[in-house]
């Protein structure tokens, strides 16, 4: 199996630290990206430690009452935080770098640059917080509901709602209208266009959990050229920068959850913003300053830490998960993941990214059964989320994506049956062992019922 290809592009430095930062008298940029994972640059500390200290504090004393040093307050700005920042710029290759919260607070940062009236095309198959999101900002601002019903719209939904319930709430509360369309058609992304009002086109690729490809560069092409203004914005957490790079491929904006990937051992929570213009950085880095939703220093540390290992656990998983893929398909199960030749946009996805990820999804065609594979694992543990050394198993229409309603799960062709499998860097032959026990299991226990079912209806005709 291939395993993921990296590149040595070089780009122009975005920040001193990294300009001014050389290993052996040549520039950081030039080192290959896997290098650069691990190369992490920290030129103002006075001790040269080998591993980037954390800065614990909230406040920073200075020596003057009229002028300040470079951190005051840790809401606007840590150490620790910013060599990270630094770290991404040079692997994202991008103008700046952000590290948020979490995923959503990344995203929430970003959209609160759009304005009332504004326009967002979005995909049909986002993570699934956005939707609730977007439908709960329509529910209150459009129809003037309280925040009473909006609690009353979410209490229900599950953990793991994400970009779905944004766009949702956005939607309900600042009367900005969401165009969901099939972002893997570039007609259908231009019939949604509004020259005067788009600001936004919202891309997931591949999406989650079907797998499913953008034409990003000419998306971006299409949408620069109707709207000069429109930022195109990608969510790039299924693949990471070691995979795919969307700034290089014309986004505006990429961003990431890092507690997936970039960390890779799910003991933190953390948002990456990577920007390509300097003046559109400059206004979110005022909104993160403004709503404090910076990282701590201490996740700072741990993202930083798992950042430097990122080439290595992705390559092991996408290897896994290339396997994987190929045993399902070979058992009959119709799998979605873009690294298999029946994947009908795979050539589009290689031309954009150097690998295919390490999360695959397929149906079994029947409900009961998917989840009879889903709670026989063993090594396969049930969880939302993804990007963890460890394997997780789900089904999304219950888990991840339970808060898109029925109806509109079953127009977007999101199947009640479908498993998502998130690959992890355990040995191949354990994980596809355990998979094939759960399968046996579930299989078996389907002949079981159907005996029973069988054995129930040749008593009641034999009683007749």
């Amino acid at each position: 199996m291939s395993s993921p290809v990296v590149s040595s592009v070089t780009s122009a430095s975005s920040s001193a630290a990294v300009s001014t930062s050389k290993a052996g008298g040549k520039d950081p940029q030039d080192f290959k990206l896997a290098t650069r994972c691990v190369v992490v640059a920290n030129p103002g500390d006075p001790y040269n430690a080998s591993s980037v200290p954390i800065y614990q504090t909230a406040t920073f004393k200075q020596t003057s009452a009229s002028e300040m040093g470079a951190f005051d307050y840790t809401r606007s700005g840590n150490p620790t935080r910013s060599v990270l920042e630094t770290h991404l710029e040079k692997l994202m290759r991008c103008e700046r770098a952000f590290v948020t919260t979490t995923g959503m607070s990344a995203l929430d940062a970003i959209l609160r640059l759009v304005r009332s009236g504004d326009e967002i095309i979005a995909g049909d198959d986002l993570y699934g917080g956005l939707f609730l999101t977007l439908q709960a900002y329509l529910v209150i601002c459009l129809a003037h509901t309280t925040y009473t019903t909006l609690f009353a719209i979410t209490k229900h939904s599950r953990i793991l709602l994400g970009t779905n319930r944004l766009l949702t709430y956005i939607k309900t509360t600042l009367d900005i209208t969401v165009h969901h369309v099939d972002t893997t058609s570039v007609e259908a992304v231009r019939n949604a266009i509004n020259p005067a009002k788009t600001k936004f086109v919202l891309l997931e690729s591949p999406t989650n959990p079907m797998m499913k490809i953008a034409d990003i560069p000419t998306i971006s092409a299409l949408v620069h050229e109707a709207c000069p203004d429109a930022l195109v914005i990608v969510d790039n957490t299924m693949m990471s920068p070691i995979l795919m790079n969307c700034l290089e491929l014309g986004a505006d904006i990429e961003y990431h959850s890092g507690t997936k990937y970039l960390s890779g051992h799910h003991d933190l929570m953390a948002g990456v913003i990577g920007v390509k213009d300097a003046q559109v950085a400059n206004r979110i880095y005022f909104i993160i300053n403004s709503i404090g939703c910076g990282l701590a220093p201490f996740d700072s540390f741990l993202l930083l830490r798992g950042l430097k290992t990122l080439a290595l656990r992705l390559e092991r998983q996408q290897q896994n998960a290339e396997n994987v893929a190929v045993f399902l398909e070979q058992l009959g199960y119709s799998v979605s993941y873009p690294g298999l030749d029946s994947h009908p946009q795979k050539k589009l996805h290689m031309s954009m990214a150097s690998g295919a990820g390490a999360v695959l999804s397929f149906v079994t065609g029947d409900v009961e059964k998917s989840t009879r594979i889903v709670e026989a694992c063993q090594l396969w543990g049930i969880s939302v989320s993804f990007g963890c050394v460890n394997s997780l198993i789900s089904m999304p229409c219950n888990m991840s994506h339970a808060s898109i309603p029925a109806e509109v799960r079953k127009a977007r062709a999101l199947p009640d049956d479908l498993i998502r499998l998130c690959v992890g860097i355990e040995d191949i032959e354990d994980l596809l062992n355990d998979l094939k026990s759960a399968i046996d299991i579930a299989e078996s226990t389907n002949d079981l019922k159907a005996s029973v079912i069988s054995s129930t209806s040749e008593a009641t005709l034999s009683l007749e």
